[in-house]
């Protein structure tokens, strides 16, 4: 598959575009340059069933000629009725504003979901936003309508204070009854088999979950020789230490704990998908689009 330019993906040019709609709609085109062909065929207008009238739904809707020829009510839908809803969850705690070169995990997770939401709308599909710290933030139904309102949102967002992921990812499970697309971005602070179960939930109640870890590299790598300093930036601790001494041991419990998430988050059906801070855009939409076209979303 062709790779889009370079200069449309690349994280460190993007966040010097304040304008949230412009950036989506630059890393949408020019991934989509890339493609050898639309992934989306007809137009959201097209007629593609009919169900059963429910109380509530808007009588204009109603197929009088099928109750003329059935004496039963039955309601027109259309592809942008049966297309996926897709709710994006960002991690807003302090520890996703941490970034060693130009973009914090906070600015390429805004970025991601953006550009996520514009191409799910671009598909047909229903979008919607939940940002969380230790709770809940900001909550948007995935809607049609809504994508304007979701940019605005993240644009005003910024990353404070502790989070509780596992609570806040069971908070998002009960927005909704009805299954669809949850797309988590989060820096995975959390043990793996809690984060497991919680999406072990989202599973059973049919929601097709992708979880994107964001990583930066200096948090990998532990770079540097110097006494050192750290604080936590979501409590406030202070931690004086060497990172020469423990580098290799560091190294190999990152290793571990993703390799521990991949694994469980995998077992319970997500697609996992790590990401460094540093790298262009391109593989995280390849991975969302192939998410949705192995579960047959992509209409």
């Amino acid at each position: 598959m062709p790779v889009a330019p370079a200069a449309f993906l690349d994280p460190s040019l993007l966040a010097k575009i304040s304008d949230l709609a412009l950036l989506a709609r630059t890393v949408v085109d020019g991934f989509m340059h890339g493609q050898h062909r639309s992934l989306r065929k007809g137009s959201s207008l097209d007629f593609a069933e009919h169900r059963s009238y429910q109380p509530g739904d808007d009588l204009r809707r109603i197929d009088w000629r099928v109750y003329g020829r059935t004496d039963r009510f039955y309601i027109k839908e259309y592809d942008a009725d049966t297309n996926a809803g897709a709710l994006f969850a960002l991690d807003s705690s302090g520890s996703m504003d941490y970034g060693s070169g130009s973009v914090t995990k906070f600015a390429y997770g805004r970025m991601l979901a953006a550009s996520l939401a514009w191409l799910s709308q671009s598909q047909g599909d229903r979008v919607g936003l939940a940002t969380f710290t230790q709770d809940l933030e900001e909550v948007i139904p995935p809607s049609v309508r809504h994508l304007q309102r979701m940019l605005h949102t993240l644009a005003a967002t910024s990353p404070k204070g502790p989070s509780r992921l596992v609570h806040s990812v069971e908070r998002v499970g009960l927005l909704s009854s009805r299954a669809g697309i949850l797309v988590l971005i989060t820096d995975c602070y959390e043990r793996p088999d809690a984060l497991g179960r919680a999406v072990d939930a989202l599973r059973m109640n049919g929601n097709d979950v992708i979880v994107f870890h964001l990583v930066d590299v200096a948090e990998r790598d532990l770079p540097g020789d110097a006494d050192t300093t750290f604080e936590d930036m979501e409590s406030g601790a202070l931690l004086p230490l060497k990172p020469d001494d423990l580098r290799s041991k560091y190294q190999t419990l990152i290793r571990e704990h993703h390799a521990a998430l991949q694994s469980r988050l995998t077992a319970a059906g997500a697609d996992y998908v790590r990401l460094l801070t540093n790298e262009p855009l391109d593989r995280a939409l390849h991975a969302y689009l192939d998410a949705r076209l192995t579960r047959g979303r992509v209409r």
